[in-house]
């Protein structure tokens, strides 16, 4: 027993021993714990906060309009027909061709109309050369005034049924009563034709119209002159300036509307005839205000909300508009002009929800005003 008590003594001896020898070693330094817990708590803190997209707010006009719906008309359109009876010698203008007003669009066969022209000339020529020699009788007054009349008339008759001749040879070629392109091709060549067979249609695609109905109420708004412009979905993001031409005085009283021609400042011809357009009469217009683009309006309960960021928070901003359209919104109040809204992530968003900017995106409106 003594001896094992010895030998348990003597271990701890030796164990304090190595443990106050090891005490006087020097210690290596520490690196501060302060620098990598902040940094690890900065990143972290980053990375929880929501990734977005945001835009700058900036100022801009913007109106309030009628939206209605029409087709494209053509303000100058021609059917085109022959004046005489003929067989189709030769085409010259087809569909989609552009003509001037003039321009030879068909011929007939014209051997019979030169025939009868060349006839009325020789008989004129003929009663011609007879007056002359009974004028110059008339002048030794060998002939007498009545009969001398009376030659004079024949002559001048003659002269008319040749003028006609010629007048019917020209008709053989059919030409473009007014510039524009052709619309339809009917005629055939050797067909016969008829003055009552419609040959081509021209229209001028340079002056376009759209007719929409207004409502009654909206009368007192709209006057000749006014402002529009028309946009399709086939010329997508693009408008075309137009103006009110013509409205109607009359009401229909089963549709409480009116008629309103809106003419369109067709440049290029883009615009076609038939073509289904969306026609906005501008009513009234607010300059220099806020303008927040649509991409940014998040809706609920009827009410429209843009989140605003303002030192990496998300401000969920009730939007109080005036006017708007299909690219923005007037917001009168509770934005401020240059403050980024929440374009992309928002959805599902809460209020004061941490953000952090990934991109921000270049304002289309601010290059349109």
């Amino acid at each position: 027993m003594r001896k094992n008590a010895f030998v348990v003594v003597f271990i701890l001896f030796g164990l304090f021993l190595l443990q106050a020898c090891g005490g006087d070693r020097p210690q290596r330094p520490r690196r501060p714990r302060n620098y990598s817990d902040s940094s690890r708590n900065a990143a972290q803190n980053q990375a929880e906060r929501i990734p977005v997209e945001v835009m700058p707010v900036v100022r801009g006009d913007i109106s309030k309009y009628l939206l209605l719906s029409s087709n494209l008309e053509t303000e100058v359109m021609a059917d085109v027909y022959s004046r005489i009876q003929g067989i189709v010698d030769s085409i010259f203008a087809e569909e989609g061709q552009y003509v001037k007003k003039g321009d030879v669009m068909l011929t007939l066969e014209a051997r019979e109309y030169e025939l009868a022209e060349q006839k009325a000339r020789v008989e004129y020529e003929q009663q011609l050369r007879n007056f002359q020699r009974l004028e110059k009788m008339h002048a030794k007054k060998l002939l007498s005034d009545e009969e001398y009349e009376k030659a004079k008339y024949q002559l001048k008759a003659i002269e008319i049924a040749w003028n006609e001749a010629k007048l019917k040879l020209d008709f053989t070629k059919v030409r473009a009563p007014i510039s524009g392109r052709v619309g339809q091709r009917l005629a055939k060549i050797g067909e016969r034709i008829q003055p009552t067979d419609k040959l081509f249609s021209v229209v001028d695609n340079s002056q376009v119209i759209a007719v929409v109905y207004v409502p009654e109420k909206n009368m007192s708004e709209v006057k000749i002159g006014q402002k529009a412009y028309i946009t399709s979905d086939y010329f997508k993001n693009q408008k075309f300036d137009g103006w009110i031409k013509r409205i109607s005085p009359v009401v229909d009283p089963s549709s409480g509307t009116f008629k309103v021609t809106v003419g369109v400042r067709n440049r290029a011809a883009r615009l076609r005839p038939g073509m289904f357009v969306n026609v906005h009469i501008v009513l009234d217009t607010h300059h220099n205000v806020i303008l927040v683009p649509k991409t940014a309006v998040v809706y609920e309960n009827e009410n429209m909300y843009a989140y605003v960021v303002r030192d990496s928070v998300a401000h969920k901003v009730l939007l109080r508009t005036a006017y708007e359209d299909n690219e923005k919104v007037e917001v009168p109040v509770g934005i401020e002009e240059g403050e980024p809204v929440i374009v992309v992530g928002q959805a599902g968003m809460k209020d004061l929800t941490p953000v952090r900017i990934v991109n921000v995106r270049p304002n289309p409106l601010a290059t349109k005003n």
